[in-house]
Order: structure tokens, then sequence, then C-alpha cells
């Protein structure tokens, strides 16, 4: 078992003031694959003070230094990039090739698109009236990621800090440390200065909410659930720190009749299920419109059937468990919910598949005859899981796919471009994919109304981190 019990602080490995051991988890297997501590307030002032002052320095450090550091970085993730995969797949269950194809490859890929980024920002610009507008750091940032899509979110807090020139504390989700970890050692491998990065495990009752509150952390950015986002909202509003948020969402994927149903179908059921569902931003909520709806239904049948779950050491397109013996429960539940409400089971339902009594599998689930009242239209599920709903015409599509707390992404398929883009102009969502279309490195990733607020990733992911201040010259035109 690895003993990781140490936080990086000011450049060093160092012991928590207060010993606090958490043992990590394989959730294949339910075995301790690591040991951890988790942290106190105590740690997070050593932390903060550390970044506080660091910044004072790297805030000032030119542009083209933090990029040097930033190829570095990259290098050496590169050169670890096998490393940052098994790891992944040891602490949250995501099957090797899975991994390795996706989780990891996004510690690359947003860096390059935070590195183009910042050689494409301008910060400093003249305004048409003659003052100056300078875009300068933040200062020290309180980083909570999930653990989820773990180095996915370490990657969209942790460079577009050390970018704009602020300085850092990251809580990783303590599910998931060692990927996080990992992250701190090529940090450090590739020269960033002392205090610019620090790590302190912890959970958010106690850590996250001694980050969030503290006087001297200007800026929170938080992963996670809603209910937890909100709680570092009300955290940081003491001192008048910025917030972003990126948290949970209900995502619509609407399905008209001249969309190509076979290969919509199967790729709706196939990215819902991705992650064993435990992704913000899943088309879990699938719209299909009546004239098709049976074929619909039926390709769902025999696509949910096919979808296995397996070993995540074994390569594979299959699906491993769910993080936590919680996560089980709450997926559990949800499920009995929508059995207990009256929706039909077409595939999958309560209880682990048959083979798999160790470990947090879950049955790949779809729903049929749901309406959108029911709690697996409106609450997020975050396991594989998906409600197949009717529409009739496309207004009553838009009002069925915006009648949800949450607007994080949307979905739509349809073989008329012109009406695919005039719907998602219409959808309250950050984001809307059209016809398979995926997310890609470099562009804004964030959603509206109780998905959060603020952009993660490229140029937009950089301005969150940044201040604006205006220079009033007295030559001004």
């Amino acid at each position: 078992m690895l003993d990781k019990r140490k936080f990086y602080i000011n450049g060093e490995w160092v012991d928590p003031i207060t010993p606090n051991d958490l043992t990590v988890l394989n959730p294949a297997t339910e075995q301790a694959i690591a040991v951890i501590s988790m942290g106190s307030a105590a740690d997070i002032d050593r932390a903060v003070a550390a970044a506080k002052t660091a910044f004072a320095t790297y805030g000032r450090m030119p542009i083209d230094e933090r990029i040097a550091l930033l190829e570095a970085l990259l290098a050496i993730y590169t050169r670890r990039y096998d490393e940052m995969a098994q790891t992944i797949t040891l602490e949250l269950g995501a099957p090797i090739t899975m991994s390795t194809d996706q989780q990891a490859h996004v510690g690359i890929g947003h860096l390059e698109g935070f590195i183009d980024a910042l050689k494409r920002m301008k910060m400093r610009e003249t305004l048409p009236n003659g003052d100056i507008v300078l875009r300068e750091p933040i200062g020290v940032c309180g980083l909570i990621t999930p653990w989820n899509w773990p180095i996915n979110q370490i990657a969209l807090k942790v460079v577009p800090a050390l970018a704009t020139g602020s300085t850092c504390i990251l809580k990783p989700s303590e599910f998931t440390p060692l990927n996080a970890l990992l992250y701190a050692e090529m940090i450090h491998e590739a020269g960033f200065p002392a205090g610019t990065f620090n790590l302190v495990n912890g959970d958010g009752v106690h850590v996250g909410a001694a980050l969030s509150k503290h006087i001297d952390v200007d800026m929170m950015s938080f992963t996670g659930s809603t209910r937890a986002g909100t709680a570092v909202s009300k955290d940081a509003a003491d001192t008048v720190k910025r917030v972003t948020l990126e948290l949970g969402g209900k995502s619509p994927n609407i399905v008209f009749e001249d969309a190509d149903l076979e290969e919509r179908i199967t790729g709706s059921v196939l990215e819902c299920f991705n992650n064993s569902g435990q992704s913000c931003d899943a088309p879990t909520r699938l719209l299909v419109q009546r004239s098709v709806y049976d074929r619909a239904v039926e390709i769902a049948r025999r696509v949910g059937a096919t979808v296995k779950v397996g070993d995540p050491q074994e390569p594979g397109d299959h699906i491993g468990p769910l993080v936590s013996d919680i996560q089980y429960g709450r997926v559990q539940a949800l499920i009995e919910a929508g059995i207990a409400e009256g929706a039909e089971l077409l595939v999958g339902g309560p209880g682990k598949p048959e083979g798999f009594e160790a470990g947090y599998y879950v049955k790949p689930t779809i729903f049929v005859g749901v309406n959108n009242g029911m709690r697996i239209a409106r609450e997020e599920v975050f396991g594989p899981v998906l409600a197949i709903l009717p529409f009739d015409a496309e207004e009553d599509a838009i009002s069925i796919a915006n009648d949800t707390n949450y607007g994080l992404a949307a979905y739509v398929q349809s073989g008329d471009l012109d009406r695919a883009e005039r719907v998602a102009t219409r959808l309250r969502a950050g984001m809307v994919h059209i016809n398979g279309a995926p997310h890609r490195y470099g562009s804004p990733f964030g959603g509206y109304k109780q998905s959060g607020n603020g952009r993660e990733g490229g140029l937009f992911g950089l301005e969150d981190f940044l201040e604006v201040k205006t220079i009033h010259r007295p030559d001004a035109a």
C-alpha cells in the first residue's frame, strides 16, 4: 500500500500538522491501495502563506518565462503519461483504455490550449479613448476539484492559475488523490518557484471550508455538486472573493425525426454511459420525437444491452465501477425511485451485474415511460442511467429541455443543420453539441443556472484568473 501522507507546500513535501490518516480504496476491488493525510485549517494557513509570499514575485514574472515553465510541464506530463493513466484507473475505476484515450489525455490537451491562449492574450491594450487597460493575475487561488474527471479539472484550474501569474492551493477529492499528488511531482520537476503551487488533501467540510473562508485567498474555483458549490459561495461571501463554479447537469439530448437514428441513438447511449455515467455533462435525458420514438427505443434497447461492465485493468470498451460505496448507494436509490414512480425498465435495473459481487459496479440502465417530473428526469444520477422521453414538435422539445434547474450542456440530433442551430440558440445551456460534435480543447466549458458560473479552458479560462486595471493618463485623447 502506498504511503502518500505528505502535502506539497512551498516547494517541499511536508507532514501534516496533525496526523489524520485516510485509506484510499480501489473501487473495482474495494481493497486499500494507499493512505493519505486529511488536512486541517492549520495546514491551509501554511499553504496560503506560502502562496501569498510567492505571489509577490511570481505575479511579476514575464509571460515568456511562465510559458517556458508550462512547456516544461507538458514535456514531463507526456513522458509520464502512462503512469497518469494507470493511476486514474487504479483510484477511479475507469477502464485502462478509457483512462489512456480520454482521462489522461486531457492533461495534454488543456495544457496545450492554455499555452496557445496565453501566447495570444493581450495583457496591455489602449482603448479608443486613450486609457490603458492592463490584465493582471488575481492573486492567491483556492482550487477544489472532483473525483470523476480528476486530472481534467486539475488542469483546468491549476494551469490557468499558474499561466496568468497567480499562485494556488489545490484540494483534490479525497476519493482520487493519487493523480493530484503525481501532478504535484510533475510541477515540482518542471521548476515552478516554491509556493506557486501547493497541495493539501482533506474533505470539503474542514479543508475546503478553510480555503473558501481564508482572508488571504483572492479567488475560489470549485467543481463538484451544486450543493457543495453553494457552500463554497457562502463561505467565500464574507471576504468578497471571486468564485467560479462548474457544477451539476441534467443535459437534454433532443433527437428529431430526420436524424440518422441508428448512428445518433447509438452514439447517445454510449455517450451517456461513458465513464460509467459519472460526467456532469452526460446526455442523460434523451428526448425523442414521437413519430420515431418506438424505433429509437428499440435501438436504445439493443445498444444498451451490448454495454458491458468489466475489470478496469483489462483493455476494451467496457465500463468500470462507480467511484465509491457512497456513490453506488446514491445511484441505486435513484434507480429504485424511477421504478417506484412508474418508469419502465428497458435495460438494467437495481443491484450489481452478475459476477461482480466485489466492487461498486452498476448495471447500465435505461428507463422509458418517463415524464419530466420524475426524479430520474430532474436529479443528477451520476451513474450509467438514461431516461427516454417523447416529444411532439420543436417547441415541445425546447420546453422540456429547458425545464430543469441545470444548464451545463445540451445535445441536438437532426439532419437539418439550420434547425439544429436554431434550436441550439433557444436552449438554456452553456454548451450545445450538434450531431455528436465533441468538446474541443481551447473552447469555453461551463453552464447556465445552477450548473455554475465562469468558464474553463483556453482564453476564457485564463480571463477568470485575471483582474482588469484601467490607467487613466492625463494625455488621453
